[in-house]
């Protein structure tokens, strides 16, 4: 399997992305609690960012399987990309037609966005982090040194 990196994240940046992740998700959620709105409204935005969240993540493995020539269905690549369009098309219209402050629409809208790129981010992390190989070989269970 080749790899297009050949060095992990930084610790910092791995940080930060989950912090970005937490702070876009959180600032979204306390929002969508304290909001003045009917508890379908609520479960809308709500199960638009969880889609959101899923589909981004799902289009992010897809791109990355293809660069790693890891087979990828092209239907199932189809229909992360469309997902993600959809679920960032849904929350646009959803907030268009919400009778909200302009600012509390900005508010959603920057918080989604913010979380769905920090997700993508922390699962760039993580596949970074497992295409690594180490020098050193893993212990097995036959490994017999310092026994006489």
């Amino acid at each position: 399997m080749t790899h297009s990196t050949a060095y992990a994240p930084s610790k910092a940046f791995r940080l930060a992305s989950i912090a970005v992740l937490l702070i876009g998700i959180a600032c979204y959620l306390v929002g969508l609690f304290n909001a003045q709105m009917a508890l379908n409204e609520k479960g809308y935005y709500l199960i638009a960012l969880l889609y959101g969240l899923f589909s981004a993540v799902s289009l992010q493995k897809c791109i990355r399987d293809r660069q790693e020539q890891i087979p990828t269905s092209n239907i199932y690549y189809l229909l992360s990309l469309v997902s993600t369009v959809l679920a960032i098309v849904l929350l646009v219209f959803a907030l268009w037609r919400a009778e909200l402050l302009l600012s509390e629409k900005g508010f959603y809208g920057i918080a989604y966005l913010m979380s769905l790129y920090a997700a993508i981010a922390v699962q760039k992390n993580v596949r970074d982090g497992q295409g690594l190989v180490t020098d050193t070989p893993a212990p097995t269970a036959n490994n017999t040194e310092g026994e006489e």
